[in-house]
């Protein structure tokens, strides 16, 4: 059985070398020599033309080729490893080149790989898990998926930390026996409850969200604090804080095991799919990307609302080692 880190090592030996032949096929005529030794590595591996083929897509996307590929035929190379035929690059840009695209691939897998953030926390969740925690007061923490949060209750304050993702506290009120204020901070701001039920959740490093599913909750930063009641919603962040028309329900409906969406961009529906599902989705343009989406997809079916979307939307899809490309 090959181990996991042996498969890893093995998976970015025919990236870089896929990045490597695309940048060479995109620079100039390959001779005689270098034809057959594509040949021979396109055979060598069922891997290696599917990660050629992401690569020549990747490179496209980057603005590096024209978008229709020419001489598809050239000298007994596949059609879908064939690029047009450019003028010469000096050396050096290629090897540039090649090296900007090994880079872009990974970053891609840095960006797939555990937050060092998450050794700070006390609960998390992984990729596509949804999970429910007792902590120490009673309170319950109802985690989303890729989400963590840190405790750090003190004699005077039940205080926890949201690092990632998205959370709703349902709170245990407090009572002669628990008189400390319930507090969650994230992304320099704190939601304290004054009722029994929020959300919050961390958009960035300095933006997040809260919204209230009962009762009260008082929103601060820097500035004034503002109370929000039952189904209202505040955003906070470097500009300051903003009312938000959510509808909460849909919002929260990570917890009931869907994923709901009324006319929001493409970019938005993959940003929640990449958080849920395995691998990673990219758009291959902005324009895709703006196009707006309606549906209720099922946490525990995903793979089939990647499909679903990419047949209603007539979009076409390439698949590499957990990286699915939509264009």
């Amino acid at each position: 059985m090959i181990s996991h880190d042996l498969q890893n090592q093995q998976n970015q030996q025919i990236r870089q070398a896929a990045a490597e032949w695309a940048v060479r096929l995109d620079g100039a005529c390959l001779d005689d020599e270098q034809q057959r030794q594509l040949q021979q590595w396109l055979q060598a591996d069922s891997r290696h033309l599917p990660a050629l083929v992401l690569a020549q897509q990747t490179w496209v996307l980057l603005g590096n080729q024209p978008k229709s590929a020419r001489n598809q035929q050239r000298r007994g190379v596949p059609v879908s490893a064939a690029l047009p035929i450019r003028h010469q690059r000096p050396r050096r840009r290629r090897w540039l080149a090649s090296a900007s695209l090994v880079l872009l691939v990974a970053v891609i897998g840095l960006v797939q790989a555990p937050k060092v953030l998450l050794l700070q926390a006390d609960h998390f969740t992984g990729r596509g898990e949804v999970r429910s925690f007792i902590l120490a007061d009673g309170s319950e923490a109802i985690l989303d998926s890729n989400s963590a949060i840190r405790v750090a209750y003190s004699g005077v304050t039940r205080r926890v930390e949201l690092l990632a993702g998205s959370a709703i506290f349902q709170v245990a009120p407090l009572s002669q026996g628990e008189p400390r204020p319930f507090v969650v901070v994230s992304a320099g701001g704190q939601a304290q409850a004054l009722g029994t039920r929020f959300v919050v959740s961390r958009e960035s490093a300095k933006q997040a969200w809260v919204g209230v599913l009962e009762h009260r909750v008082t929103v601060s930063t820097d500035g004034e604090p503002l109370v929000l009641s039952e189904g209202e919603s505040v955003r906070y962040g470097a500009a300051g804080m903003t009312t938000q028309s959510f509808d909460l329900r849909r919002a929260t409906s990570w917890q009931r095991g869907l994923l709901v969406f009324d006319r929001v961009p493409l970019a938005q529906v993959v940003q929640q799919l990449n958080r849920y599902r395995s691998g990673r989705i990219l758009l291959g343009s902005d324009e895709l990307a703006r196009r707006e989406v309606s549906g209720v997809f099922r946490l525990d079916a995903l793979d089939d609302a990647l499909s679903t979307l990419i047949r209603e939307m007539q979009l076409q899809h390439s698949q590499w080692f957990g990286l699915s490309l939509i264009y």
